[in-house]
Order: structure tokens, then C-alpha cells, then sequence
């Protein structure tokens, strides 16, 4: 539902998404996923002082929880600063942090998708169960109309 039709302001995930994707527009290291450097959001707000801090703080979160970024955690040297320059190094603590939190999010993505296939195989069942007490119902009733035909009075 548009903003505008209801009266009301985006939320502010809405604006860290929007904010988001300026960041990786006006920004290498966000647009090439680079790690980012201790303190990038002093940086950003140095360049873009209107900027909402919790807007902020929520869009570096979407960006640093993504996969994409964790991805490139796990491996990374260094960090760099906004325009792309290499930085401090990547602690030892840092890519493993990120390894682990891949792990969790492909165990949790696995364990996902194992109920929902078990929902599926659970409703498949069920409606397999259903077809076949119809059809049962349907012999009986089938049967009965038999039997009733052949010792009606006639």
C-alpha cells in the first residue's frame, strides 16, 4: 500500500532499504560489498549529515547481515573506507564470526526446508487419505443403491 493513500510515513526499514541501495550507488564499498571499516558510520554521516541515525544503523545492519557481505567476511584481508581504500586488517575473530554466522543461516534455511516438505508430505497424505474414504464412501453408497434396488418391492 502506498505511503501517500495512507497517510502515513515509511517505516524506517523501509527508508534503511532505500537509503540502502543510495549508499551503494554513491559508494564503492558498498557497491563492490567490500568488508567495511571500524567506524564506517562516522564516515557516512560526516558526508551525509541529514542522515537518520537509526535509519543508518538499520540499513548497515541489512547490509552487513547479508549473505553477500558474510560471504566476503569470511575471506577478506582488509577493510576499506568508503571510496574503496584498503584499511585496517579483517581480525582472525571477525572472518570467523562471519563463517559461523553462514553455518547458522544454512542450518537454518536446511531445517526450513525439511518442514516444509514434511507440511507437504503431511497434506499430500492427507488429501490422498480424503480421495480414498470418498471413494470408499462413494462404493458403499454405490452398493447400498444396489442392494436396495434389487429387494425393493416392486
Amino acid at each position: 500500500m502506498n505511503t501517500k493513500e495512507t497517510g502515513t510515513a515509511p517505516s524506517p526499514v523501509h527508508l534503511a532499504r532505500a537509503l540502502l541501495k543510495q549508499l551503494q550507488s554513491d559508494f564503492a564499498a558498498f557497491r563492490d560489498t567490500l568488508p567495511l571499516a571500524i567506524g564506517i558510520d562516522k564516515q557516512i554521516l560526516a558526508k551525509l549529515p541529514e542522515l537518520d541515525r537509526k535509519v543508518l544503523r538499520i540499513a548497515l545492519g541489512l547490509h552487513t547481515k547479508s549473505p553477500r557481505y558474510m560471504h566476503v567476511m569470511a575471506k577478506a584481508t582488509n577493510r576499506f573506507d568508503l571510496e574503496g581504500n584498503a584499511g585496517e586488517a579483517v581480525t582472525e575473530e571477525h572472518r570467523n564470526h562471519a563463517v559461523l554466522m553462514l553455518k547458522e543461516r544454512a542450518k537454518k534455511e536446511a531445517e526450513l526446508r525439511k518442514a516444509r516438505f514434511a507440511e507437504q508430505k503431511a497434506k499430500a497424505n492427507a488429501e490422498r487419505k480424503a480421495k480414498e474414504e470418498e471413494e470408499a464412501e462413494s462404493k458403499r453408497s454405490e452398493k447400498l443403491q444396489q442392494l436396495a434396488a434389487k429387494f425393493s418391492r416392486k
